[in-house]
């Protein structure tokens, strides 16, 4: 072999293996045993963690879910949401309000960088504590795949149009959820974690005043005696997306639907005449059913687009990007 030919072969090999990292940078999963050896206390400390907060106040066990959500709905569960740079933020969206849970995941970052400083990205964190919340209240738990990074900044932009709405019909939401890589059966499990947490009156005024076939008469008045009929009173008035039992995370969010009790009307539209209805009603009678649904979707959420390897970086602060 001459030396043009030993250059050619070299080129070739350095071509060739240049695509193979990059094939591999594209397709790295991300595995619950990251962190064994790094950092074998994290998920501990961030149970810890959790549990401590959710004790603190019941409520918190929904803002968490919520808040890995809509992590995950923008750019991927990259933890952009946690990102507090007033001109970026994606916190201050519209679709945001309400959205909480910021200080816990704060704590806990800073609980785990004590015993492993650098190491636990904050969009992981993010991710354990939404299963950890779970569990806290009494739902189920999943395998968290874990080597998420943190993104370098966030997206106000896609916050207001990729996250879904309380107002939306059936085939919307269908749509926003497949192109997350969820389907419908799935859309339906995760709206599920609405058995736990609370919602604003604005969020909800115009199914409860709106006299629909769709609200069950009842309900509504119940709904409407902490939720004025007038635009800007009592906007902020919460109210249990769950009447029954607020603070478990149990099957009875399907059966407020069944009997035209849910009160966002993003929440009804599941079981309104739609292809949705007999998923509703299977999980209604099947707690079991929903609770194993509900852990895989939530597996398959927090897989949408996270930074792996060399992209990203783990965060010192999770709300300031290094």
């Amino acid at each position: 072999m001459d030396s043009h030919q030993f250059l050619h072969t070299i080129f070739v090999f350095v071509i060739i293996l240049i695509l193979s990292l990059n094939n591999m940078e594209i397709n790295a999963q991300l595995s619950p045993t990251f962190y064994d050896s790094a950092c074998p206390n994290a998920l501990a400390t961030i149970r810890t963690s959790i549990r401590t907060a959710v004790s603190r106040q019941r409520r918190m066990a929904a803002l968490l879910i919520r808040l890995h959500f809509h992590d995950c709905f923008v750019q991927g569960c990259d933890a952009s949401i946690l990102l507090n740079d007033p001109t970026t933020t994606e916190r201050t969206s519209q679709s945001n309000i309400g959205v909480g849970g910021y200080e816990v995941i704060d704590a806990a970052k800073s609980a785990v960088d004590n015993i492993c400083p650098g190491i636990v990205s904050c969009a992981d964190i993010l991710a354990v504590a939404a299963r950890d919340a779970s569990v806290a209240v009494g739902g189920p738990s999943w395998s968290v795949g874990l080597g998420r990074r943190d993104s370098p900044d966030a997206n106000r932009a896609r916050a207001e149009s990729d996250l879904p709405r309380a107002d939306q019909d059936l085939p919307s939401l269908i749509r926003d959820f497949e192109a997350k890589g969820l389907n419908e059966r799935e859309m339906v499990a995760l709206s599920g974690s609405h058995t736990i947490g609370q919602s604003r009156c604005v969020a909800f005024r115009a199914r409860i005043y709106s006299n629909s076939s769709d609200i069950d008469a009842n309900f509504a008045s119940t709904r409407r005696r902490n939720c004025p009929a007038n635009r800007g009173a009592g906007d902020g008035n919460l109210a249990p997306l769950d009447l029954v039992t607020p603070n478990s995370f149990d099957n009875n969010y399907f059966r407020n639907l069944v009997q035209r009790r849910g009160l966002l009307q993003s929440d009804q539209v599941l079981f309104n005449g739609g292809s949705s209805d007999s998923i509703v009603l299977e999980y209604s009678n099947n707690p079991s059913r929903f609770a194993s649904d509900f852990a895989a979707a939530m597996v398959k959420m927090g897989e949408i687009e996270p930074l792996t390897g060399a992209r990203g970086s783990i965060r010192t602060t999770c709300s300031v990007a290094n």
